[in-house]
């Protein structure tokens, strides 16, 4: 079945609107038979469509630079459509390597003098993790 038959429109969503098209698919199948497992969604994350809804809500988020300290500005002076054509043929070709996340300590809240650890992959990282 196509995304696209499968929802044209949901939840207010465009008929072309093919990620979430793809994510409703997903769902009805999901729903209609509780014990299927999908083995082989590798070919649906390097999509140009899904890298490029990946990409809006990492910079919507508007985090912080992971360890190889590359800003979200440095990413769009780069060329995003550039990264994520890279990001895609690294990930069709089974070549896409995750970065060592930054550490950082951050205030635990409530406690005073007391940190806990949190973990800043980079926004290369962060664009092509499935969510």
């Amino acid at each position: 079945m196509s995304a696209h038959v499968a929802s044209p429109a949901v939840g207010g969503c465009s008929p072309s609107d093919t990620v979430r098209a793809l994510q409703h698919a997903l769902y009805r199948s999901a729903k209609a038979d509780p014990g299927r497992r999908f083995h082989a969604l590798g070919d649906k994350i390097h999509r140009r469509d899904v890298l490029r809804r990946a990409w809006a809500m990492v910079r919507a988020n508007n985090g912080a630079p992971g360890i190889d300290r590359t800003t979200l500005a440095g990413i769009e002076e780069y060329g995003i459509d550039r990264l994520l054509g890279e990001l895609a043929d690294e990930l069709r070709r089974g070549q896409y390597r995750p970065s060592p996340a930054r550490r950082v300590f951050i205030p635990k809240p409530g406690v005073k003098d007391e940190r806990r650890p949190l973990s800043i992959p980079t926004v290369r990282d962060r664009t092509c993790r499935p969510r």
